[in-house]
């Protein structure tokens, strides 16, 4: 018992971060690998013990000691004995379910002990997919074939579908079937840039692209790399590619970011531009290297009909599949990713947050988390630039409190958005920080256009082209646009370096996810400290949204600041970097 240690273990399997207490950062760092952040009010900080958690960790080589030994070093009190073999019993049952391969189209369920054999073999839904192999204790041999002990057949087409099952039935597989290799691609990373610039590949770049690769045995080449916006997910994604030089397909959330990706690698490898493609809504051709869309891949002309444009996963024998902010992967898509089980595959996030719970299926069909680093961690060593998060709370005005009062809940939260005092504060903003390249981002359409009317500056929304759309980015870029209005097409993969403010004017119900990606928009590095201003209506059900939007900037180690809005001077008037 130390009561100055700053973590308290509860028997409910969460864990409690005193945030004052001496070593609450070198804690919470050290929580990470293995536990998740729930709640972060400014005292106590809620981490949370799962399955999905303690199988991520174990993955990744992080054992059921080791995260016993986390706890037991930091806790205040002893540690319940019930959770610690709570974590050995969860971490152990990865591993104890291996896919492993047969002959022809099959693969090979194996079980570690009878008691699992015979619970997999009761589990009616894996029944429909599994047959019976070898139930004794000993392994067979059939020909030349040698069948494990206490395992299945399935068919290989189903590789993937079982482990989404089992890890929903509460048993993760371990994938040990080698992966098969793709057509070859010559392709390497410059030393020198198109541009002309030295390519500096980073540590925790290399060590990412590492984690994935391995040794390109079993149980390698598939898996999820967690790390900040700004911190160059793409450069690991070009790295893992000329590690494998095999044809590659990447898939990406929208247009801008096709061609984002395809002017870093025309800049950045050894690749041309006609060993490039771009699979869009605009073009539709396929090479050795071929960025699409995830809304093109989903695009279907009849709600219940197929979805044509799935056929680019099997055109070409691909070595790699790259999925670009994998938290985002719709839910078609996760039947293709089940059918590819065999494809090298790596899925780039800063966050897995997502808010439809669906983590595990990331985990069981793009693969489980291979790298992570802490957001502080690379702020600290300047990889990306330190921000200050701030939320101005702002009246209703009087005029609209009888119709917020009496509103259905969605239309309250549209109400509080769209407060039309937050124009005027978003106009403060901009005079007071007229040093900063600054983005105004919102949800509703109509509070943005009117925004950026008042303020004369650019607007992008959805309706936007992408040729438009590419140039006002290029123009921010340079300088030519100092305030820039956007809506949620630019939540993701879209890269502002020189953005050093962003006003978040509405958001999506309080999504952690969004959240990651709006304060990414300004973690590119630079000289001078970012700023993130949140505006938010006081007592509506915004306030509500915005502290659940807070628990994702907790996570990654961000104090938020609160201010009661009270003119001009309560939004701070500190222009140095």
């Amino acid at each position: 018992m130390n009561y100055e240690n700053p973590l308290i273990v509860q028997g409910d399997r969460s864990l409690l971060l005193d945030t004052h207490a001496p070593l609450a950062q070198e804690c919470r760092n050290a929580l990470i690998p293995f536990a998740e952040l729930e709640k972060s009010p400014e005292h106590l900080h809620t981490y949370k013990l799962s399955p999905l958690s303690l199988w991520n960790a174990a993955s990744a080589g992080f054992s059921a000691d080791d995260a016993v030994r986390v706890l037991q070093k930091y806790a205040r009190y002893d540690v319940p004995q019930s959770i610690t073999m709570w974590i050995k019993e969860i971490s152990s049952r990865f591993g104890k379910l291996r896919l492993l391969p047969a002959p022809d189209d099959f693969l090979y369920l194996a079980a570690e002990s009878q008691s699992v054999f015979k619970e997999i073999a009761a589990n009616t839904t894996v029944k429909k997919l599994i047959a019976v192999a070898n139930d004794s204790a000993e392994p067979k041999t059939n020909g030349s074939d040698e069948i494990p002990a206490f395992s299945f057949t399935l068919h290989l087409t189903d590789r993937g579908t079982i482990k989404q099952i089992l890890l929903q039935s509460g048993w993760p597989v371990k994938d040990e079937i080698v992966l098969q290799d793709g057509e070859p691609l010559e392709i390497s990373l410059r030393e020198i840039t198109g541009s002309g610039n030295p390519l500096r590949i980073r540590d925790y770049q290399k060590s990412a692209a590492e984690s994935l690769i391995g040794d390109k045995g079993p149980g390698t080449g598939f898996g999820t790399i967690v790390l900040p916006c700004g911190s160059g997910k793409t450069i690991v994604g070009m790295i893992i590619m000329g590690m494998l030089k095999t044809s590659t397909l990447i898939i990406t959330t929208n247009i801008t970011a096709v061609h984002q990706w395809i002017d870093e690698l025309l800049d950045k490898t050894s690749l041309t531009a006609d060993q490039i493609a771009e699979y869009s809504g605009e073009s539709k051709t396929i090479r050795a290297v071929t960025v699409a869309t995830y809304q093109v891949l989903t695009y279907r002309p009849d709600k219940d009909g197929p979805y044509p444009h799935f056929s680019v996963f099997h055109q070409r024998n691909w070595g790699l599949i790259i999925y670009d902010e994998v938290h985002m992967l719709p839910a078609p898509v996760f039947r293709v990713v089940a059918e590819l089980q065999a494809v090298r595959r790596v899925g780039l996030t800063a966050t897995l947050v997502r808010e439809d719970g669906n983590e595990g299926h990331v985990f069981s069909l793009v693969g489980p988390k291979r790298y992570d680093v802490p957001w502080k961690e690379l702020e600290r060593d300047h990889w990306i630039a330190s921000a200050q998060c701030i939320e101005v709370r702002i009246d209703l005005p009087q005029s609209l409190e009888i119709e917020y009062a009496v509103a259905a809940q969605r239309d309250k939260h549209r109400i509080a958005s769209t407060n039309p005092e937050k124009i005027r504060i978003v106009r403060e903003i901009t005079e007071i920080y007229a040093d900063d390249k600054i983005l105004i981002i919102g949800q509703y359409i109509n509070q943005l256009e009117e925004i950026a009317r008042t303020m004369q500056c650019p607007i992008i929304t959805g309706k936007t082209s992408s040729a438009k759309r590419d140039k006002l980015y290029d123009d921010f870029r340079d300088g030519k646009i100092r305030v820039l209005a956007v809506s949620k097409v630019a939540n993701f993969a879209i890269d502002l370096p020189d953005a050093s403010l962003a006003i978040q004017v509405s958001g999506t119900f309080g999504s952690r996810q969004e959240e990651a990606q709006r304060l990414g928009r300004i973690l590119r590095p630079k000289e001078r400290k970012s700023k993130f201003f949140t505006l938010i209506t006081r007592n509506t059900v915004e306030e509500e949204f915005g502290a659940n939007r807070q628990k994702f900037l907790a996570e990654q180690g961000y104090e938020y600041k609160i201010v009661r809005y009270d003119g001009a001077q309560s939004l701070g008037n500190e222009n140095q970097p």
